[in-house]
Parts: C-alpha cells; sequence; structure tokens
C-alpha cells in the first residue's frame, strides 16, 4: 500500500508550481525548497520499498518504519488536499458570481498567483500560508528521519530486479493416506487425461485455483494414477514458479544437466529428442507467466514432436494463464472443499499420534475449529498439526477462542501462498486489494462502487492522464483472474462481472497486512477500547452494527482525527455536527441504512470528502446546502432515500462529481445545476421535467452531459409535457452509453403525436446494445429503432396506442426480446420478421432473428393470432432460417391467444413457457390439440 501512496503523492509533489506576486507573501510561504527535499527523500525511499513490503511480513521493526512512512505521506497528501480544496473553492466562488455558465476542475493541485485577497488582510476565510508552509516543513523533518533510518535495515534497491519469494519446490510424490476429497475433480480428470474424445493432438489442461486450494495435490493424484501410468510412455514432473525460464524448463524436462544454461536452442534440441515420438504427460506446476512469447518457445517444439494423445497438466492459480494456456474447454477450477473433508484432514493431522475422540469434547472443538478453515485444505491441514502436540483442554480452548491468524505457525504456512500472490500484483493493484478490507465478510462487492471507493482514496494512478475508471476496471479484472474474488456476480446482458465477495481467508489476510490502520468492529460495549488501541494510526473504521438503543457512534470515532473511511452498515446510528468537526480528512462516508431525517450543516466542511454514500436513508428528508461545498466529491449514492424529494440548488458547484446514483429516490426533480456538471459519468436516472419549473433539470439540460456513460435511465415527468420544449439531444453523439432506458412518467403523459416526436429526438449512437421503452402514448415506434444495429437486448413495454408489432427481424444481433402489455395488438405477422412483401424478402435475406435467443410476450391482452409466413413449407429449403438460435419462449397473459406460427416447427426451442392463455393451452394439448404439432418437439413445456 505504501508505494501506490508515494507514487500518487509523488505526483501532486511533481505538479505544483510556484508564482508569486508579493514579496511579503513569498518570504510566508517560501516552501519550494522544502517541497524538492520532501519529493527528493521520497523518491529515494520508494526504490527499496520493495524489499521493505516483503521483510515486514516477519520483522516488526521493518513493519513499523513502513508504517510511520504511510502516515507521513498520508499528512502531506492532506496538506496538499487542503490547498487544492481551497484553490477550489475560490474558483467556484468567481465562476458563480461571474455567472459561468460551465465550471471545469482544475485536474492539478497547484499554487497559482496569490490573489489580492491574500496581501490585504482578507485572510480570515481561507487557509492560513504561513500554516501550510510550517506543515510542509514539519513533515519534511519527519521524513528525513524516515529516510536515513532506512539504512539500518540494510533494505536492497529496487533495480538489483529483487523476485517475489520462490515458492517451495514440489514433486510429483504425495502420500494418498493425507488425502480426502477431490474424489470428483480426480475422476473427470484422469478420464480427460487417458482419453481421445477430443482428438489425439497435444492437449493441455489447467487446473486452476487461489493459494492452498490444492492444485498441486490434485496434480499428484492424478499423475500416479494408475491408469495415467499404463497410458503414457513418459511421466514428467516439472516445478515452474517464478520466473519461467524455458531453459530451466527444458533441462528439468531431460533431467539433463550438461545442457548449457545460456544456449535456448541445443536446449530445445535436446528436449524434442527426448520427447520425440513418445506419448507423454508433463505436469508444469504453479506456472505464473501470462508471457506468450515464452509460452510459445516451450509450447511450439513439444506439439510438433509429442506422440498422439500426449497431454500437458498446467497448475496455475491466475485465471489468464490458465485462458492462455489451455487446448480445450475443460478445466478444473478448484473450489472450497467440504466441512466434512476439511475436518477428515483436520483430525488426520491433530490426531496422528493417538486416537480421535470422535464423540468427546475434542470432537466437538474439531468441528468447530474446522468451521474457521472456511473450506480451504492448507488451512485445514495446518491447524491440524498445530493441534498435534497439544493435549490438554485448555489448550484446545485457547486455540479456538483466539484469532487463528494469532497462531506463528499458522500465518508461515497459510498465508505464505496468498503472499505469493500478493508479490505478484502491481502497487496499485495491491493498494486497492488491501483497501477492500473496510468490508465486512460476505459481503457482497458491487463493482462500479468498489472503484468508485478506490478513486475517493486516490488509489488509481493517472498516469498519462488515463481515466481513472478505466484504471479501476483493469484493476478489479487482475484482482479477479487471481483469485483474490469468487461468487462472482454477471450482468445478464454483458455478461460482464458486476459483482462479487472475498474468501474469508482472503479477507483475513488482507486484515493481517493492515491490521494498523484498518478496522471493523461492532459498535458495541467493547468497540471503544478497539478504536482507542489503534489510536492516530486508524485510516479507515468499519462498524457493523450499533444498538438500535443509540442514534450516535462510539465515543471514541471522535478522537480518530486522520480517519479516512467511515462505513456503517447495518444501523440506525447517525452523525452529528461534532463528530463532523473532528474528522475533517475523511475521504470515504458510508452511511448506509442511518435513521437520519438530515444531515448536519457541518458536512460542508469535509473538505476532502470524496464519497459519500446515504442509500436507504429512508427517513432523510432533505440534504443541507452545504454538501454543494464539497468541491472535491466524486460520488454522490442516494438510491432508496424515499423521503428525499429534492436535491440542494446549487449542485452545480459540485464540479468534480463524476458519480450520482438517484434510482428509487422519491425526486420530484432534478435541479436544474445538474446539467452544468460536465464531468458527469454516471447518473443512473435522468429526471426530466417539463413544466413551469425553472429550477429544474430540462429536456435540453441532457445535451451538456457529454460524459455520460454506461447505463442511462430517461424519466421523462412534469405537471405537463409539452413538446414544445423538446430540442434535438444530440444523444446519437453519447457514444459511452451502451444501455438506454426511455420511460414516460405516467402523471404527465404528452399527446400522441408529442410522445413521438420526443421518442424520436431522444435518438441514441447506433452502436447502442441494450434500449428499454416504457409508459409511451406515441401511435408507432421512433424512427431509429431499426437502425440499431448492434442491438442485443430490447424491451418494448405498454407502447399502448401501437397497432403492429415493429420490423424487429432486421435487427440482426438481438439476442433477447420482451413485448409487453400492447393492448391493440391483435396479430402478429411477417412485419415482425422484417418482412413487407414475404416472397421479395426471402429471397435477398438468409436468416431472420438469426441471434435471438430468449423471445417474451406478456399481457397482449387482444393478441389472437401469431401469424406465419405465407407459403411457408417444413420441407422447402428456398426459404430462410427464422430464429435458429431461439432456446426459450414465454407467452404470458394473452388471453385471446389461438394460433402460433407453423416455423415454430423448425426452431429449436428448449423451454416453452405457456401461462394465462388459456385459449392457448386448450389448442396445445399434448397429442390432440390443434398446435401440438408446432411444439411437440420442444423438451421442456410449462403450462
Amino acid at each position: 500500500m505504501a508505494d501506490a501512496l508515494i507514487s500518487t503523492l509523488l505526483e501532486k509533489l511533481a505538479s505544483m508550481t510556484y508564482e508569486y506576486v508579493a514579496e511579503e507573501v513569498k518570504l510566508v510561504l517560501n516552501v519550494e525548497k522544502e517541497v524538492k527535499e520532501f519529493a527528493r527523500n521520497l523518491k529515494a525511499i520508494r526504490a527499496v520499498l520493495e524489499d521493505a513490503e516483503q521483510k515486514q511480513v516477519k520483522e516488526a521493526s521493518v513493519r513499523d518504519w513502513l508504517d510511520n512512512l504511510k502516515e507521513i505521506s498520508s499528512d502531506m497528501v492532506d496538506v496538499l488536499d487542503d490547498w487544492n480544496g481551497e484553490i477550489l473553492r475560490q474558483q467556484v466562488e468567481k465562476q458563480e458570481r461571474e455567472g459561468t455558465s460551465a465550471v471545469v476542475a482544475k485536474k492539478k493541485v497547484r499554487f497559482p498567483i496569490v490573489p489580492r485577497c491574500f496581501c490585504c488582510g482578507h485572510v480570515g476565510r481561507v487557509i492560513p500560508r504561513h500554516k501550510i508552509a510550517q506543515e510542509i516543513k514539519d513533515l519534511n523533518e519527519r521524513l528525513t528521519v524516515i529516510y536515513k533510518q532506512r539504512e539500518m535495515y540494510n533494505f536492497q534497491l529496487i533495480e538489483i530486479a529483487i523476485q517475489k519469494p520462490q515458492t517451495p519446490q514440489t514433486s510429483s510424490f504425495v502420500d494418498e493416506s493425507k488425502i480426502f476429497g477431490r474424489e470428483e475433480e480426480k475422476g473427470s480428470l484422469v478420464s480427460k487425461l487417458v482419453s481421445d474424445e477430443e482428438g489425439r493432438g497435444l492437449l493441455i489442461i489447467p487446473i486452476l485455483g487461489m493459494g492452498g486450494m490444492g492444485k498441486t495435490t490434485l496434480a499428484q493424484q492424478a499423475y500416479n494414477d494408475a491408469a495415467v501410468k499404463a497410458y503414457f510412455h513418459k511421466r514428467i514432473w516439472v516445478c515452474v514458479s517464478d520466473p519461467f525460464d524455458v531453459i530451466k524448463i527444458a533441462k528439468a524436462i531431460t533431467s539433463d544437466e550438461s545442457i548449457s544454461s545460456n544456449n535456448l536452442e541445443h536446449a530445445l534440441q535436446c528436449m524434442t529428442s527426448f520427447i520425440k515420438g513418445k506419448k507423454f504427460l508433463l505436469v508444469l506446476d504453479d506456472v505464473w507467466t501470462e508471457d506468450n512469447t515464452q509460452w510459445d518457445q516451450l509450447k511450439v517444439p513439444l506439439m510438433q514432436n509429442s506422440a498422439e494423445g500426449s497431454r500437458i497438466l498446467v497448475t496455475t492459480r491466475k485465471e489468464r494463464v490458465a485462458s492462455k494456456v489451455r487446448s480445450t474447454n475443460f478445466m478444473i477450477n478448484l473450489g472450497v472443499l467440504s466441512e466434512p473433508h476439511c475436518l477428515s484432514i483436520f483430525k488426520h493431522m491433530a490426531f496422528r499420534n493417538r486416537e480421535a475422540d470422535e464423540d468427546g469434547v475434542f470432537g466437538d472443538i474439531s468441528r468447530k475449529i474446522v468451521k474457521k478453515c472456511k473450506g480451504l485444505p492448507l488451512v485445514a491441514k495446518t491447524m491440524g498439526s498445530l493441534m498435534c502436540d497439544k493435549k490438554t483442554m485448555k489448550e484446545w480452548k485457547d486455540v479456538l477462542d483466539s484469532n487463528i491468524w494469532d497462531w506463528k505457525e499458522v500465518e508461515e504456512e497459510v498465508f505464505r501462498p496468498l503472499l505469493l500472490s500478493y508479490y505478484d500484483l502491481t502497487p496499485v493493484d495491491k493498494c486497492c486489494l488491501l483497501y477492500c478490507g473496510i468490508f465486512p465478510k460476505d459481503y457482497e462487492l458491487e463493482r462500479d462502487i468498489l472503484i468508485n471507493l478506490w478513486m475517493a482514496q486516490d488509489y488509481l494512478d493517472s498516469e498519462r492522464n488515463k481515466d481513472k475508471g478505466i484504471i479501476g476496471n483493469i484493476v478489479f479484472d487482475n484482482l479477479a483472474v487471481r483469485s483474490f474474488f469468487q461468487d462472482f456476480e454477471k450482468d445478464d446482458d454483458s455478461g460482464k462481472i458486476i459483482g462479487c465477495k472475498m474468501h474469508d481467508i482472503v479477507h483475513d489476510f488482507v486484515h493481517f497486512l493492515t491490521k494498523k490502520e484498518c478496522l471493523i468492529t461492532n459498535a458495541n460495549q467493547g468497540a471503544n477500547s478497539e478504536i482507542e488501541a489503534l489510536g492516530g494510526k486508524l485510516r479507515h473504521l468499519t462498524l457493523t452494527f450499533v444498538p438500535d438503543s443509540s442514534d450516535s457512534l462510539p465515543t471514541s470515532c471522535y478522537n480518530c482525527k486522520k480517519l479516512r473511511t467511515l462505513a456503517v452498515f447495518a444501523s440506525p446510528a447517525c452523525i452529528d455536527a461534532c463528530f463532523v468537526l473532528q474528522l475533517k480528512c475523511l475521504r470515504t462516508l458510508n452511511l448506509i441504512g442511518s435513521s437520519a431525517e438530515e444531515l448536519p450543516e457541518e458536512i460542508g466542511q469535509l473538505v476532502h470528502l470524496r464519497h459519500l454514500d446515504l442509500s436507504e436513508n429512508f427517513y432523510l428528508r432533505k440534504l443541507p446546502d452545504s454538501i454543494c461545498n464539497l468541491y472535491n466529491l466524486y460520488t454522490l449514492v442516494i438510491r432508496d432515500c424515499t423521503s428525499l424529494s429534492n436535491l440542494p440548488r446549487n449542485m452545480s458547484k459540485l464540479i468534480n462529481l463524476r458519480h450520482l446514483y438517484v434510482m428509487e429516490s422519491d425526486l420530484e426533480y432534478l435541479p436544474k445545476g445538474i446539467g452544468r456538471l460536465t464531468s458527469l459519468q454516471t447518473l443512473d436516472e435522468c429526471c426530466v421535467f417539463f413544466g413551469r419549473n425553472d429550477e429544474a433539470f430540462k429536456f435540453g439540460d441532457l445535451r451538456s452531459l457529454n460524459n455520460l456513460r454506461g447505463s442511462l435511465r430517461i424519466l421523462l415527468m412534469g405537471d405537463m409535457i409539452d413538446v414544445s420544449e423538446v430540442v434535438e439531444l444530440q444523444l446519437v453523439d453519447k457514444k459511452q452509453i451502451f444501455n438506454l432506458q426511455i420511460q414516460f412518467d405516467t402523471r404527465a403523459l404528452p399527446t400522441r403525436e408529442g410522445s413521438l416526436q420526443i421518442l424520436n429526438a431522444l435518438q441514441p449512437q447506433e452502436d447502442l446494445e441494450s434500449l428499454g421503452i416504457n409508459f409511451v402514448e406515441a401511435p408507432t415506434w421512433p424512427r431509429w429503432l431499426t437502425n440499431l444495429n448492434m442491438l442485443r437486448f430490447l424491451t418494448l413495454g405498454y407502447c399502448i396506442n401501437w397497432k403492429t408489432v415493429p420490423p424487429l427481424g432486421k435487427l440482426r444481433f438481438l439476442e433477447r426480446l420482451t413485448l409487453s402489455e400492447m393492448r391493440l395488438i391483435k396479430k402478429v405477422g411477417g412485419e415482425f420478421l422484417g418482412l413487407e412483401d414475404d416472397q421479395a424478402a426471402f429471397k435477398s435475406s438468409s436468416s431472420i432473428f438469426p441471434k435471438l435467443k430468449d423471445l417474451w410476450f406478456e399481457g397482449m391482452w387482444t393478441w389472437k393470432e401469431w401469424e406465419g409466413v405465407r407459403g411457408w413449407k417444413k420441407e422447402d429449403s428456398k426459404f430462410p432460417t427464422i430464429m435458429p438460435c431461439l432456446s426459450s419462449l414465454t407467452l404470458g397473459l394473452c388471453n385471446e391467444l389461438e394460433i402460433l406460427p407453423d416455423f415454430l416447427c423448425k426452431i429449436p426451442i428448449q423451454n416453452l413457457t405457456i401461462r394465462g392463455c388459456s385459449k392457448l393451452i386448450r389448442r396445445c394439448t399434448e397429442a390432440s390439440g390443434e398446435e401440438w404439432p408446432k411444439i411437440s418437439h420442444i423438451p421442456n413445456i410449462i403450462r
């Protein structure tokens, strides 16, 4: 974490300038020399951080040295942010006075030319210059001490190319009597190794899993299986680890130490001679490299010289490695072991010198200890070994009642594989991983919010002015593919990971590395002592519960003056003015589920605040006007604030706001100033107001929000929608929006023609992937709908005046289509397929709805007939294919529907659901129903 923090700080220092207009001010604020010396010392320290990060795990003194370094760096960041906040305040106030229509935030911390007010005694409203100068001077003196202390620890420079600690060498030998579980995985793997079902060429199979999950053990079991031994001419085991050295691997394959250590060609020639014509099994254990060039240097000669049926088995903890090397869809991704199997491992190790106490007290404690292992076999094995020499009940209870990481044996054995994965991360990745420790165990992490939190702490380095959101997504994916995250939740549309959890062991590991600066605790009687024990070093505090009898936070919170994160979960606790005035270093304030009806005005003094989450504050009636003074605020979350009807008028002052989440809050309107937030990237629900309210966000205000991206839901609302306010919005130019939802407020629907005019004005970019249109009075669809050539997901609901469905068969990439509550539609025919003239269209079309997988018709109350295509015959090959990929069809609440199209009998539908369609259900009676021949081939029919 120190490296990422220092990198951010050096970036801030490098961006500073020193310009003065008055000699007396220069004398007060002569900090240029101090800042340059501070940066110089910081760079020298950064050169040895890699070595220091590794030594801190075992050396407490080094850990203290790093803690002091982080504290000084954090304090300097606070000083610079104080200064930057003051500059932003002056900038905003000046532009407010001048009535500037758009506010553009400066991206760098600067010492600009000093305004006249500083030379005329008007310093009451600003941070005194001499205070800034003195703080920088004091911090520089503290850093100089740290700089000199580094020599005590004999740190090695990063330029010496220090590698992360080597993994212990593995071999193919395994004691089967110590292995429990994984029978299913072993059987599946052995079957794949000795099978020719995927061809007889060289097959590469990866085993993927986090450190300590049992990848090597599974590979050993398969390697020593009798069927495997009989199948292969040669079996070769190579422990690869890091770095991936092709010459060393080639030598290990041949077991020939005479191969020249610096001649790649000779090494590969010897390797190919050794395996040529042989059906071999090669196990490459513990592979880390993602370098395609290195992998191909080894793989190509193996492929060209192997006999048919040869196999390579690769164990890795990195998903990208598994994806790069595998030559088949088959891959084993090891999950946690069952609790009974972990108990077997534990008992085998704990009772190896005595008889296991199955039903006695020791047995009961054994089961409770194993619950702490969370399905990780390495932990079960290590805990069992720890208990082997403990004979008394007291010793066993001491272990049970303690944090298992308090035991050195467990810490060293279990954390070693996790440390290897940790050292493989970049400094930014490390920092972001450790910050995940603010969440309680088993917490569902939301991808976008997590990235916003990293951004709030300045962890995402903006090298080469790259968008920090892009960097955050890269970091998230890096942590996911290295098995630090699990239980992924994916978006139904894009398949992108949108949420996840951390394994409990990874969570404990993170807290082991951050135990002096990060605390999660129940806000009960003992919380004060836990918080006070960490004192001024505490940076991130999470309270998981505050008793209902109290509406305030533990009193010790008020003494954590350098706190950067306060997260309160599942608690009615509120904050007061006293709290705000004490904790001015906060970057993140999370008050999910608070019982507060309002926030104190003093919250506007949290000038460092970047992330404010007020989700599910059901009683919150208003936000104070002072919240608009939070010029550094990046993210504001007010989801599910059902009593919140309005936002402050001066929202335009939040010049750094990038993410605003308002979904399910009962807002009467958005303030007009939102349209001036040109940095805004996320606005999950854009409430566009029509009517006589000059303070409300209007149709035209949407035009200036050119940085919106991702998903956008436009809610059209007001007392009466007047189409005279409609302008061309140029949504077509907002290229970063991939999901657009348009909905009219049913309380203020415009006329039919007016509704269509509004829809036409909302024309999105042609590459849109997902679209929803709901509650429209328009007589037909917008003119641009069938031009969305990349559209994959489409929902059309409550389009109550449409008499026909759009020609959606023209959308060749459409995968999921939902049509609901179109109450004037009586027949669906060739126009739905995009066929104006059936026969003529067939000649020019080879496939209709070629990608459609999921089709829903819901609430089509007057729909009677789903018409086929005139002249269509099942056996006629001249007709194009219709919906060749459709796997699921749902027909719901279509009570008048009687007839299905003939072409259904040729579509490979797997699931058909018919509900609330009484007439159709009768006609689809198995064997005897008139429509049964059209659906009889479908394996799963629900009626």
